[in-house]
């Protein structure tokens, strides 16, 4: 059972990795974005974000 669990994680993971990737790409655009604008609340939560996603694709990775 716990193999059946585990196949079923990594295939979820291999799935959300490159859904992940993408969504970091695009919080790093809106970050370019925002400091350009020098917006520093948007900056501030583009930041924010990127770090829970990296967190995430650690986590998947491992």
């Amino acid at each position: 059972m716990k193999q059946v669990i585990q196949t079923l994680k990594r295939t979820d993971a291999e799935r959300r990795i490159p859904v992940l990737k993408l969504e970091i790409d695009y919080e790093l655009s809106t970050l370019f974005e925002a400091m350009q604008a020098n917006n520093i609340r948007q900056m501030n939560e583009s930041k924010r974000k990127l770090e829970k996603f990296r967190q995430e694709l650690v986590r998947l990775e491992a």
